[in-house]
């Protein structure tokens, strides 16, 4: 009841990230409900039946961390006097927030539900009733325990990682320990060796991905249409493939906090300037708030870069079409997922430095100062991280174009 209450209350910019988490939760209980579909009309092609079922975990991975951003930023989890006098102090909070995520996907899970029913004609009433009957199996009947446990899941995860992301720790201040929100706790310049520890692991483990990759380029190349299957295309897959591009991907989003620090420290190397200096400290402070929403929109561009490089010349020939309409969707889901994330974490740190912004106004620092340090910041990013996602996606697809 109070979440229904704080919602009601709530900002409309802060209604409008939840709005988005629920229809992205809807997208991948969609695909969720596809995958399923597929496996009751088909019940001997159980690899098939896998392949799409594991593929539906990168959308639903990509929704669960949206929606962890979008309520570490939300104020409500955020202690004030007020409530911290009524009982609500930071593990309530948390919980709170895991409590308001798991309505916002499960509202988007029952959203999806429907739109399932209705396009396979089980619902009826409406003109577009049915429409999509072929290619969601509408002839086998689902059933409802495995319908609803898998429309469970999505709105269970993002709880659950939303209590773990929030969940109090203890800081110690004269002597005296305290607890506090992981929300409100800012990055500081001691985090600098945690922001470099996953560096060197990150690096590691794309060039693992990648070598795994080359290893997997000697044997022949597989068609175009059964080397990478998502949910609605048939035919097989490459395990080889999938496992190389989840170790790069993973090794990417271990290196996105080393590698913001490490931007911000070139630019505050030397003698710089006023500008330079202000847009080094701040991308150091926020390399781990910011640096891990980062490495996974470039370990995602990544990926579509390279599955551009691999069938781009498919879509200019005759015949069976690479992806299919569900991949689609599901590469949507995940790229507006992980772009609003990387927003969304943006402008989260900004609100935590506001506090410092505004002290450096009083003293006479110029508006345009801050917004050149902002550019300054946005600038380096683009120059260090997009040429490194480029140069990853060239490395997957060069071993299978040659193939």
């Amino acid at each position: 009841m109070l979440s229904l209450r704080l919602a009601r209350g709530a900002h409309p910019l802060v209604l409008l990230r939840r709005l988005l988490v629920a229809v992205a939760s809807s997208g991948a209980g969609f695909l969720l409900l596809c995958s399923l579909g597929y496996a009751v009309a088909h019940p001997n092609a159980t690899e098939q039946s896998l392949v799409r079922l594991l593929w539906c975990a990168v959308p639903v991975a990509a929704v669960t961390q949206f929606a962890v951003t979008v309520a570490r930023s939300d104020p409500a989890t955020r202690p004030r006097d007020g409530l911290d006098a009524i009982g609500f102090g930071p593990v309530r909070l948390s919980l709170l927030a895991a409590t308001s995520t798991a309505l916002s996907c499960g509202l988007g899970s029952a959203a999806a539900l429907l739109v399932y029913l209705e396009l396979r004609g089980d619902l009826g009433g409406i003109p577009l009733s049915g429409t999509a009957s072929g290619l969601l199996d509408g002839d086998a009947p689902l059933p409802w325990a495995a319908t609803l446990t898998l429309l469970g899941l999505l709105p269970a995860l993002a709880a659950g990682a939303c209590a773990i992301a929030l969940r109090p720790r203890k800081e110690r201040a004269g002597g005296a320990s305290r607890t506090v929100s992981r929300a409100t706790v800012p990055d500081t310049a001691k985090d600098d060796r945690r922001s470099y520890a996953g560096l060197p692991w990150g690096v590691a483990i794309i060039a693992c991905g990648l070598a795994l990759e080359a290893y997997v380029g000697r044997a022949p190349a597989p068609a175009p249409d059964s080397l990478l299957t998502l949910p609605g295309q048939d035919g097989g897959t490459s395990p080889g493939l999938m496992g190389g591009w989840l170790l790069a991907s993973l090794g990417l989003v271990l290196a996105g906090p080393g590698l913001t620090h490490w931007s911000g420290t070139l630019l505050s190397a030397g003698r710089p300037g006023p500008m330079r200096l202000l847009a080094g400290r701040i991308l150091q402070d926020t390399a781990n708030r910011l640096g891990r929403p980062l490495g996974v929109l470039c370990a995602v561009a990544a990926g579509a870069l390279a599955a551009v490089e691999l069938y781009g010349a498919a879509w200019e020939r005759s015949g069976p079409r690479p992806f299919g309409p569900l991949t689609g969707l599901g590469a949507a889901v995940v790229m507006a997922c992980v772009t609003a994330t990387a927003i969304t974490a943006a402008i989260d740190t900004r609100h935590c430095r506001a506090e410092t912004t505004a002290a450096l106004l009083r003293l006479g620092i110029p508006a345009s100062l801050l917004r050149g340090a902002a550019a300054v910041r946005t600038g380096v990013l683009l120059i260090v991280l997009a040429p490194l996602t480029w140069v990853i996606a060239e490395l997957a697809a060069l071993p299978l174009t040659r193939s």
